[in-house]
């Protein structure tokens, strides 16, 4: 019996497997995109639902906590945090809350965002109607922006046993750098200009 051979085949299916998960791991990080629409379609982690329109769905008299989150990854020289803090919702109530990004860099840079919430249950009855993290957002040398993000939860999540006893979301963003943007400057999804940074109070508060 070759005794030798049995552990480096061993040690060569772990090598494969590993240099595999690294690279999934990777694309992840390198393809935002592609790694978005995953969770889109998957429901990996916690991500939130994309609408068109809200549902005709009842405003319920139950209530709920969503907090906000926001970072920057990849070097990406920007500031980026939520506008406001936590926000009491009714469930299935349209809302808006706004996140505020700012650039420190000597010329124009582009950021994509990822997204999802937590407890990732939530993730399927959290709908987002219109986001900045739709598309590729440029800003110009030292810009700041406030991002407006639309949403409700679906009345539906008090009908899942394993959700309907969340009384707290939190809405988390990571935003990354992207090496060729394919959208102009201060663009939002909507076709919409970016909401310049105003005086005084916060726009959603």
């Amino acid at each position: 019996m070759n005794t030798v051979s049995e552990p480096r085949s061993h040690i060569r299916t772990a090598l494969i497997a590993g240099s595999v998960a690294i690279g999934m791991a990777g694309l992840a990080y390198a393809s935002v995109p592609l790694y978005r629409i995953f969770c889109q379609v998957t429901g990996f982690g916690g991500t939130t639902q994309r609408v068109e329109a809200m549902a005709a769905t009842p405003v319920t008299g139950r209530t709920i906590k969503v907090r906000f989150d926001g970072n920057v990854r990849g070097g990406l020289p920007w500031a980026f945090a939520p506008a406001q803090g936590p926000m009491e919702i009714r469930i299935g109530e349209q809302n808006m809350a706004f996140f505020k990004a700012s650039s420190s860099f000597t010329r124009a840079t582009t950021g994509s965002a990822t997204f999802n919430v937590t407890p990732a249950a939530a993730g399927k009855y959290f709908a987002k109607i219109q986001c900045f993290c739709f598309q590729e957002q440029t800003l110009t040398p030292g810009q700041s922006v406030e991002m407006p993000v639309v949403f409700y939860v679906d009345p539906a999540i008090l009908d899942d046993a394993d959700a309907r006893d969340i009384d707290e979301i939190t809405l988390s963003y990571s935003f990354f750098p992207v090496a060729e943007p394919t959208r102009p400057a201060g663009i939002y999804a909507t076709g919409q200009a970016a909401i310049p940074q105003a005086s005084g109070e916060h726009r959603g508060r």
